[in-house]
């Protein structure tokens, strides 16, 4: 039976490798070879570029760049693959063509090093499109080695701690982010032609409101003043409305502190969105249309696969009032509890933990969250939220303890926040009171007063739709990813020393 490994023997053999590769560099830059004193490769064609026009590229010269991912050495002649940002191209690398000092170089390049290759564009015996080198070119020199398999990196904090390696060896990974990219420029695509204008607000903020959730604290050095990261785009973007921009988005980074688990991370990506003259309902109309516009755009379809289910875009998304969802799913009708106090009675009978802060508005949100959310599945807007939950939100006229809100839950999980926006400058005084009474309780978050944004108001906002997205979440769904980490190129980690 064979002995394990010994760690020690493996680290020393890993020492003694990359020594060798920082020998093979100052050999190379002894001889006047420094890859690292080249500043530029003219690249012609990429991988699939090439794999895709072979017909019209068949004998002709093509340069391509790229890392070096296996090498066959085969005496006189070997191959290379390389890989490019869309894929990966194999190499014929012949004494005879590229000369007997340029092959002996050759032959000294490692896994994982950066090389451009000039060269024809052909067919091997089995039919694989090569590029016959007749030049080879050492672009970097890779000083520290790659896992041979995507298997060597499974460790899932490291591939989030180096995601270099990981789109290095992973092309899913690589394929989620250009996805990504993609995503956001359908996103800009759509809002454009209906119309709207990106603008940019500020992060750092004296006040951060818009949103439930603790913000990060730093200290203005130059003013000597405290001041806060932005936890929503909202407040600005209104006070744009009050100016006359009718339409407007930001897509951008917001910082919320709280903890980090499979949907949340401190930093991430928020997009907001405000429009003149419309409601909620047009918030939903528009909500609908860009998810089927986006899906379509970049996955190619409106059903897609996400976590075993297929999530159904292209149909009309259903729509269900909060105490209509509590209704089905927990068996309580909210329309039939009259008060905070026959609430909070119900809510000891089923189980669900309220503080005694909380009213019957409250509780019917907590209801919602746990009997209901878990069982929307495919696209479904959920109307008319408490106004104990929704100080920034115009009231029902029908039913003044609702607000006119909807969030749009798929697969269980909130995907947007939009409101019939209160644009009633006392009624938004109140509901900051309010909010200040809850903070002053030990809500830690509350909102605060923003008398900037009252004075604003004051001056008169038009009624509004708005509405929120989670660009993360949104990636997410389009991509099949488990967790929110997978679809940040470099998410939050707690500090290794």
């Amino acid at each position: 039976m064979a002995e394990a490994q010994n760690p020690r023997v493996e680290e020393q053999d890993i020492s003694q490798l990359l020594k060798v590769r920082r020998e093979k560099l100052a050999a190379l830059q002894e001889a006047g070879k420094d890859p690292f004193q080249i500043t530029k490769y003219d690249v012609t064609h990429h991988s699939t570029d090439i794999k895709e026009h072979y017909e019209e590229l068949e004998g002709k010269t093509v340069r391509v760049a790229g890392r070096m991912m296996s090498k066959r050495v085969m005496g006189k002649a070997s191959f290379c693959n390389i890989q490019d940002l869309p894929g990966n191209i194999q190499s014929y690398v012949a004494r005879d063509s590229i000369g007997e000092e340029s092959y002996a170089d050759f032959k000294k390049y490692d896994v994982g090093d950066i090389i451009g290759i000039e060269g024809q564009v052909f067919k091997t015996k089995t039919g694989e499109i090569s590029v016959h080198a007749a030049c080879v070119t050492l672009l970097a020199k890779s000083l520290q080695i790659l896992p041979e398999k995507f298997h060597g990196l499974t460790n899932t904090d490291i591939r989030y701690r180096q995601r270099y390696t990981d789109l290095i060896m992973n092309a899913e990974v690589k394929d989620t982010f250009v996805k990504r990219s993609k995503i956001i420029s359908a996103i800009r695509r759509y809002l454009e032609e209906e119309g709207f204008l990106e603008v940019e607000t500020p992060m750092l903020v004296s006040n951060a409101g818009g949103a439930a959730a603790r913000p990060f604290e730093t200290h203005y050095n130059a003013l000597d003043e405290d001041v806060k990261l932005r936890i929503s785009l909202e407040l600005y973007l209104k006070r744009l409305i009050v100016g006359g921009m009718e339409r407007v988005f930001e897509i951008g980074r917001v910082f919320r502190n709280e903890g980090l688990d499979t949907r949340h991370n401190p930093e991430f990506t928020l997009m907001e969105l405000y429009q003149a003259y419309t409601d909620y309902y047009g918030m939903m109309d528009l909500t609908e249309n860009m998810f089927r516009y986006v899906a379509q755009e970049v996955c190619g379809a409106t059903l897609i696969p996400y976590g075993g289910e297929m999530i159904d875009l292209g149909t009309p998304f259903e729509r269900i009032t909060m105490v209509e969802a509590v209704k089905k799913y927990a068996g309580v009708d909210f329309d039939q509890i009259p008060d905070t106090e026959a609430a909070k009675k119900i809510a000891d009978e089923k189980g669900v933990h309220y503080e005694a802060r909380h009213a019957k508005g409250d509780i019917l949100n907590l209801f919602f969250e746990e009997f209901a959310e878990e069982h929307l599945i495919q696209p479904t807007f959920v109307l008319d939220h408490p106004v104990e939950v929704s100080p920034l939100t115009k009231r029902k006229p029908d039913k003044p303890d609702y607000v006119e809100r909807f969030e749009l839950f798929i697969y269980g999980r909130e995907m947007c926040n939009a409101y019939s926006e209160l644009n009633d400058p006392v009624d938004q005084r109140e509901r900051f009171k309010a909010q200040e009474a809850a903070l002053a309780a030990g809500d830690e978050e509350a909102n605060t007063t923003d008398e900037d944004f009252m004075n604003a108001l004051e001056i008169g906002m038009p009624p509004t739709g708005g509405i929120g997205y989670g660009i993360d979440r949104l990636v997410m769904l389009l991509t099949n990813s488990p967790a929110i980490r997978d679809v940040l190129l470099f998410p939050t980690m707690r500090s290794m020393d």
